[in-house]
């Protein structure tokens, strides 16, 4: 059943940033609201509805006291307020596939649907669910607000199938890091299957942040078809889903507040959406190529290589400052890395010769972003530039939202 979205004219109460003073069980009854959405346009605009409601069996495995996410980043945000007073009670920014189309050849004037998949803490009462985007001042805007009602709305309960491997478990999953590897492709080699659940596991684990956080996080892992295929917008190496609902099918009812998908397939490839899912095949490389992607997929954090072929390679040389935290235009960079610069350093900063096992000294190295000019970097190496441990700046970050889910 569609649920036709409920626009205002009236704009609600600014977004509350600190994260915290929702109670959780005076609003939550303890269970997962699943929500499925559909998105269709092109950069020309679009549109955004509710395809279906649904109650995810057992509870809400996230976090019960940090509810409110505190970063400005995801280039959509959705917001779940209380309907009689306004009381902001939920909040996540995300990014999806979308808004990588927009910046396509084809995205600039062909309008395609995509899937979205939002799960949030199920209400008590009555509430307004506002779904927001980034205009082009990259400031988040109201685009629909959908009201829900958990006693009179039409929510669906399936009986989802599952089998899911604890591999590693630090303690309750709303006090710790939950991630859900989908094993994509993996027959009945049992030994095959448990050798490489090993050694994605340990790699994560190998990697600065995620070694010292160790006991932050809970690894699951199920066996799985996510549809990822290779070539995702005519990249060859970028593989990536466009069946949301098929994978959260595929995950039931396992704890995840970041998926992993793992491609049983030895051809370099991967790819992550933020706040979505991560995503690497078993190429020689795929310890790396994980914790790059986790980068984008749990940091919100960009690329800092340059890559002047792609088409969206100016995506970042506007007017306006990115969004993500290890990469300036110079716009505004004091909300940046800036107050982390050590005193006197020259802004531009000229390049250094370092080795590639280090970052080398923080500083505002130009090329980053896909462009060699007018995007900087904070090192002049770093996991999202050439797979070198991450710089202070994007360990920061990470560091901040693991954080936000194990407290």
């Amino acid at each position: 059943m569609k649920l036709k979205p409920v626009f205002l004219l009236l704009c609600l109460m600014p977004l509350c940033l600190h994260g915290q003073g929702v109670e959780f069980d005076r609003w939550f009854s303890g269970g997962t609201l699943r929500i499925d959405c559909l998105r269709e346009g092109s950069a020309l605009g679009d549109t955004v509805w509710v395809e279906r409601w649904i109650s995810r069996p057992g509870r809400w495995f996230g976090s019960r006291t940090r509810l409110l996410d505190p970063f400005d980043n995801g280039d959509y945000r959705v917001v779940m307020r209380d309907a009689a007073t306004g009381r902001e009670l939920y909040s996540r920014g995300y990014s999806n596939l979308f808004r990588e189309y927009k910046d396509t050849p084809e995205g600039r004037s062909v309008s395609r649907r995509f899937e979205e998949t939002l799960l949030l803490p199920m209400p008590k009462g009555k509430v307004l669910i506002s779904l927001m985007n980034r205009d082009k001042t990259m400031k988040l805007q109201l685009q629909t607000v959908v009201p829900f009602d958990p006693d009179n709305s039409f929510v669906l309960s399936p009986d989802l199938v599952f089998v899911a491997d604890t591999y590693e478990w630090h303690g309750d999953p709303s006090v710790k890091f939950d991630l859900a590897f989908v094993m994509q492709g993996f027959d009945d080699d049992t030994a095959h299957y448990n050798k490489v659940c090993r050694r994605m596991a340990e790699g994560f684990f190998s990697n600065e942040p995620f070694r010292s956080h160790r006991e932050d996080f809970n690894l699951y892992f199920i066996r799985g078809d996510a549809g990822v295929e290779y070539n995702t917008f005519g990249a060859d190496r970028y593989a990536m889903t466009f069946n949301l609902w098929q994978l959260h099918d595929e995950l039931g009812n396992t704890p995840a507040d970041h998926i992993i998908i793992i491609l049983n397939n030895a051809k370099y490839g991967g790819g992550a959406i933020y706040n979505f899912y991560s995503v690497s095949s078993l190429h020689s490389m795929a310890e790396m190529v994980l914790t790059h992607e986790l980068g984008h997929g749990i940091g919100g954090l960009a690329d800092e290589y340059v890559d002047e072929e792609l088409s969206y390679a100016d995506l970042h040389r506007s007017a306006f400052e990115p969004l993500e935290p290890n990469i300036t235009n110079l716009v505004d960079f004091q909300s940046k890395w800036k107050p982390m610069l050590p005193k006197g350093t020259p802004v531009p900063t000229p390049d250094a010769q370092v080795p590639r096992s280090e970052n080398g000294p923080l500083g505002v190295y130009e090329g980053a972003g896909y462009s060699s000019k007018g995007v900087y970097r904070p090192a002049m190496h770093c996991m999202m530039r050439d797979y070198a441990p991450f710089c202070p700046v994007c360990r920061q970050r990470i560091e901040a939202v693991i954080g936000l889910y194990a407290n």
